[in-house]
């Protein structure tokens, strides 16, 4: 069975129109929805003690999974508040709360040993950590969203296996040039998630193109993690990429038929 764990960010996201507030973050997503796809996951992170945190904790339990190396630390747990403005959602606030603290010991780095890939993002503040991650010998994937600036490419990539990266501004020529870019930093998988337009991939030195499955959308929060977490699994599992990217895209599609990443809403407190 593939092992992934997911290390870093975690978020509440407060729908501030509904009342109501979802479990997310991109490392904590990941680690979720490849768990629903098959995988045996772990999350490593920060929550606090919060009423927040506690719905987290009790959500990763609830869905198999391994919380064995999350800390309860006290203080807010990270949240972002989101609405609707003219039909489009927009976030509106947000606190990182206790979610970057992380700081790894012996036992960290035995226990993300036994997993084939580690996962985190640009939200999980841990650039100064994926040296040492990559010396236990996991494979790390690295969603840098759109937020990335040069320097921070320069500093992480170097450590990165595959790189998830969101360009929905970006013409077809445009991603083509950014992932030739990408790639000379040593990267063997890269990925531009493009909205509507679908995605690119580049693996194993070709380029792929996959579209959307068309779907009734109720939330469009989390379907690129859906997209990553089912790539991931199939591409560990070595599965034909182009099979693969269609069941991305799907997962993708599923995930915008619910609210939330994952689900698991709860009245915000």
């Amino acid at each position: 069975m593939v092992k992934i764990i997911g290390i870093g960010d975690n978020v509440v996201d407060k729908y501030i129109h509904m009342g109501t507030m979802y479990p997310g973050g991109n490392a904590l997503n990941i680690a979720v929805l490849c768990r629903r796809y098959g995988a045996e996951t772990a999350y490593l992170g920060c929550l606090g003690s919060d009423f927040a945190g506690k719905h987290i904790y009790e959500s990763l339990k609830k869905e198999g999974v391994d919380v064995s190396r999350v800390r309860v630390l006290k203080g807010e747990n990270a949240f972002a508040e989101v609405t609707l403005i003219n039909g489009d959602r927009v976030f509106v606030n947000g606190s990182k709360g206790v979610s970057q603290n992380i700081v790894l010991d012996d036992e960290d780095y035995k226990f993300i040993s036994k997993f084939q890939l580690a996962h985190t993002s640009i939200y999980s503040g841990i650039e100064d950590l994926l040296p040492s991650i990559k010396k236990v010998n996991v494979k790390i994937s690295y969603d840098f969203s759109n937020d990335y600036t040069d320097h921070h490419l320069d500093k992480a990539l170097p450590h990165v296996d595959y790189a998830f990266f969101s360009g929905s501004d970006k013409r077809d020529d445009e991603v083509i040039k950014f992932i030739k870019e990408v790639r000379a930093y040593g990267a063997e998988l890269v990925l531009v998630t493009r909205g509507s337009k679908g995605a690119t991939l580049w693996y194993n030195n070709e380029y792929y193109n996959q579209g959307i499955v068309p779907t009734d959308v109720v939330d469009t929060l989390g379907a690129g993690d859906g997209f990553i977490s089912r790539l991931l699994l199939g591409v560990l599992n070595k599965e034909n990429i182009r099979e693969t990217l269609y069941h991305s895209a799907k997962e993708a599609a599923n995930v915008c038929t619910y609210y939330g990443a994952f689900g698991y809403g709860v009245d915000i407190k």
